[in-house]
């Protein structure tokens, strides 16, 4: 397999410490996530494989899918997962000037404050691609969001890479705290179906709990 940056390390965490990349805490929690949904039978497929372990997740949704799937969007709700915004059109940061890229964010905060989300403590985000630039993270932070990482990144985007080497990138560097990073997108399905049913029962037997983020 290729080099691939799958767990986060300190140095990371530290220069880039306004960042959540992991949360630590006494109960043995772990913190699924899932990028850029809602996308149709993919997104209901993971909700019934959280359902089927009583596991819960933090959803990074697509503002354009949300206006798309309604519907499914409302299931992620219903099902009393988190939410959290990924911009409207899965933005690279790096390629996108500033007051377009807050306006894109906000954009899909818009579609996400037209559901009725009691359960919204925060505004959580996640930058496409884990790219943001330093003063566009400044402003967002300064609107209110938290801007959230991760511990460890699964790859199942990744067509180069078998479903096997997927599931271990995860189980292999899974610890309390951890935030793990999936996709409810058809790029991602092959791996992530084999992937994440596996993922969940390893959780299970080791005495894992699966959080959402607030």
């Amino acid at each position: 397999m290729k080099f691939q940056w799958i767990k986060t390390n300190w140095f990371i965490k530290r220069i880039f410490s306004n960042y959540v990349w992991d949360i630590p805490n006494t109960e043995n929690k772990v913190y699924l996530t899932f990028d850029d949904g809602p996308t149709p039978e993919i997104t209901e497929w993971t909700l019934n494989q959280l359902k089927n372990y009583n596991a819960k997740a933090t959803f990074f949704c697509i503002g354009d899918n949300i206006r798309k799937y309604p519907e499914i969007f409302q299931k992620v709700i219903s099902e009393e997962h988190s939410i959290g915004n990924h911009t409207y059109n899965h933005l690279n940061d790096w390629k996108t000037e500033n007051v377009k890229y807050i306006e894109n964010t906000n954009l899909c905060n818009s579609e996400i404050l037209k559901f009725e989300i009691c359960n919204l403590k925060s505004k959580l985000f996640r930058p496409p691609y884990g790219k943001i630039k330093p003063a566009q993270s400044k402003i967002l932070r300064k609107m209110g969001f938290k801007i959230i990482m991760w511990h460890i990144i699964s790859y199942d985007f990744d067509a180069s890479i078998t479903r096997e080497e997927c599931l271990e990138n995860v189980l292999k560097n899974i610890k309390s705290g951890s935030i793990i990073v999936f996709h409810d997108s058809k790029k991602a399905f092959q791996n992530l179906e084999f992937a994440l049913p596996r993922t969940l029962e390893f959780l299970k037997e080791k005495g894992f709990v699966c959080d959402r983020i607030d």
